[in-house]
């Protein structure tokens, strides 16, 4: 589980049986604070997020069963928009 900032959408035309109706979304994953880490990705988006929102996403497996079809070829979902990230300083 890691968090994104969704930066706009993806379209495509053809996309392998099961993803018909899935929207596709190109995210930025990022750290607890903001800042970019590694490179764009795109999601499927299980939760309808839009451009600016941070999110939960998931990889490998784990993105799959986020849809009704478990055995979508997909390497990373959205499954939760975050409201509020609230820390705790550690000594």
């Amino acid at each position: 589980m890691y968090l994104g900032k969704v930066i706009g959408t993806v379209v495509a035309t053809k996309k392998s049986a099961g993803l018909e109706g899935i929207r596709l979304m190109a995210v930025m994953p990022i750290n607890h604070d903001g800042t970019p880490r590694g490179t764009m990705l795109v999601a499927a988006d299980a939760v309808n997020s839009g451009p600016g929102d941070v999110v939960h996403l998931v990889g490998s497996r784990e993105a799959s069963l986020a849809f009704e079809n478990k055995f979508v070829p997909l390497d990373a979902a959205i499954v939760g928009i975050v409201d509020a990230i609230d820390l705790e300083q550690i000594p």
